[in-house]
């Protein structure tokens, strides 16, 4: 199948029941996570961005922000739900692609689900299933082929590109030119800079989303943009041979904790250990923990805010024997400054492990010593983080996940009515407006639906 056909010819009825249940996990974590985002100053901050900067009085071309209700424009609206899902380092991902699809698909399906108020439910699904599948695709061709390690939003903007041009019902000819012009000008930041040094830039995807987006209207006005070699050249062949065949949406994992996914092998030794003999953080006087390059240089000690919370891998395992747990409390505010995990965190020594460096980035390893204060020496199993296909998160834990980050910010009625809309979206008869209006009516000021 040519990727233009997968495209625009790709139905509902040629998926298969196992990939559109995983395609309803997606979007019940990724609202939970984007319910979560909304307390995030980085959200608040592009919110009001996207109000200013991106209005919007055209028929057709308006959509309200997810879980906040303003009218912006198409790319406004995607820029606002990528960031804001992105704020909450909890979303879905992919081993290969070292990053993250749905944080930018599942807004761009929104946007375009609220501008032009021409899809239902198994349309919504059908788009969300071809956005993972390009997007996974166009991340593993543009690290097979480029030098450097870019965001997630140097390849995930490819896909809202492909998904502007089915809503947009481009020609063959304007639906290249669209995914040039998103190849183009989609951000190519650098990540590991913002492993080193983490800010509220993140992994780019809202900006990916927007450029995405921006890339197919202006291929309807007759921008051009072609080719786009992470698609088209012959050395990438290979990765698109099998679409529409192969469902890479199935190879993504889910997040059970709210931090970088590298950090989070670290994170499953220190609470197996913890667990297994009733660890108090007390007792502890020294960690270390062994993992891969990359996983080590997520190095901040003390972060003074959530980003750099998310991106520290001594916070986020001092944090857990701390609290016996990871979620969005203790990567915020009072947590923070607490000093217990301070002192675990602060004085932290972290290893690289040749091993681990060889399986990385298929798989991601870890494991943890403790010393006691009482002189014992405690060490952990190799661990690996959970949620990957091969030990995949239940769909239990998934709507739990989805309750814990979302009902403090909702409330209990409006989270349960999302859960139950989104696991029968595409139900024949099911009015897919009622769903839009649940995930993207606002919140008030103390976090009930308004």
């Amino acid at each position: 199948m040519t990727l233009a056909d997968f495209i625009h010819r790709t139905s509902y009825e040629q998926l298969p029941p196992h990939v559109l249940a995983q395609a309803r996990r997606c979007v019940l974590d990724l609202l939970g996570v984007a319910a979560g985002g909304t307390q995030t100053q980085l959200s608040a901050i592009i919110r009001r961005h996207a109000v200013a900067q991106f209005g919007s009085g055209v028929p057709g071309r308006c959509a309200r922000m997810l879980f906040d209700g303003h009218p912006v424009s198409l790319a406004g609206a995607a820029l606002a739900g990528g960031m804001t899902i992105d704020s909450l380092d909890a979303h879905d991902g992919h081993v290969l692609t070292k990053g993250h699809v749905g944080v930018a698909v599942l807004p761009t399906v929104l946007a375009f689900a609220d501008a032009l108020q021409a899809m239902d439910g198994q349309e919504f699904l059908t788009q969300i299933v071809i956005g993972y599948e390009i997007a996974t695709r166009a991340g593993i061709a543009l690290h097979a082929t480029a030098c450097d390690y870019h965001t997630s939003g140097a390849w995930n903007t490819i896909a809202c590109a492909a998904l502007g041009a089915r809503n947009l019902k481009l020609g063959l000819e304007q639906t290249r030119e669209a995914l040039g012009i998103a190849e183009y000008h989609g951000p190519r930041s650098q990540m590991m800079r913002c492993v080193d040094h983490p800010t509220m830039v993140k992994d780019g995807s809202g900006w990916g989303a927007m450029a995405g987006i921006s890339a197919a209207c202006l291929a309807a006005d007759g921008f051009t943009g072609a080719p786009a070699l992470t698609l088209e050249a012959d050395e990438v062949a290979p990765v698109w041979a099998d679409l529409g065949e192969r469902w890479l949406i199935l190879d993504q994992y889910f997040k059970p904790y709210p931090v970088c996914r590298w950090a989070q092998p670290a994170v499953e030794a220190a609470l197996s250990l913890a667990r297994s003999h009733d660890l108090a953080s007390d007792a502890i006087q020294a960690v270390e923990v062994w993992s891969f390059h990359e996983a080590c240089r997520l190095a901040t000690r003390l972060p003074t805010t959530t980003e750099q919370a998310q991106y520290s891998l001594p916070y986020s395992v001092a944090a857990a024997l701390r609290h016996g747990a990871l979620g969005a409390v203790e990567i915020s505010g009072a947590a923070l400054v607490d000093m217990e995990t301070r002192r675990l965190s602060g004085t932290m020594v972290l290893h690289e492990e040749a091993l681990y460096d060889q399986r990385f980035p298929a798989e991601r390893w870890a494991h943890v010593r403790v010393t006691l204060r009482d002189g014992r020496i405690l060490e952990s199993p190799s661990a690996i983080a959970r949620g990957n296909p091969e030990n995949a998160l239940p769909d239990s834990e998934i709507h739990e996940k989805f309750m814990a980050l979302s009902q403090p910010v909702l409330g209990a009625a409006r989270a349960v009515n999302i859960a139950a809309a989104v696991l029968g979206v595409d139900r024949a008869g099911g009015r897919f407006g009622d769903i839009l209006d649940l995930v993207l009516a606002p919140v008030d000021e103390t976090g009930v639906a308004a």
